[in-house]
């Protein structure tokens, strides 16, 4: 496995962690069988309450209070921009 971040531990011991494999990101459920690795889409789509969904959502939620947001408009060239002459509009 590339890298894991721990989200939670359970009372029981089960643990859940956001994992990397070259470019597949998944959940990985260890409690003392064998691991599961459950898709994104999968887990996400569980329990509202659970707290290891929670944890997972609260960690995406971090890259967003990363970047300010200002009322600057976006660079030349950046997404949204007019196309270049002999460019074809999508």
């Amino acid at each position: 496995m590339s890298a894991r971040r721990l989200l939670h531990t359970s009372s029981e011991g089960a643990r859940w962690s956001l994992a990397r494999e070259n470019r597949d990101v998944f959940v990985l459920r260890e409690d003392g069988g064998a691991p599961e690795r459950i898709g994104l889409a999968r887990f996400l789509d569980g329990d509202p309450a659970a707290p290891e969904r929670r944890a997972l959502l609260d960690l995406v939620a971090t890259l967003v209070e990363a970047v300010p947001v200002t009322g600057a408009p976006p660079e030349a060239g950046a997404a949204a921009a007019e196309p270049s002459p002999g460019e074809a509009a999508v």
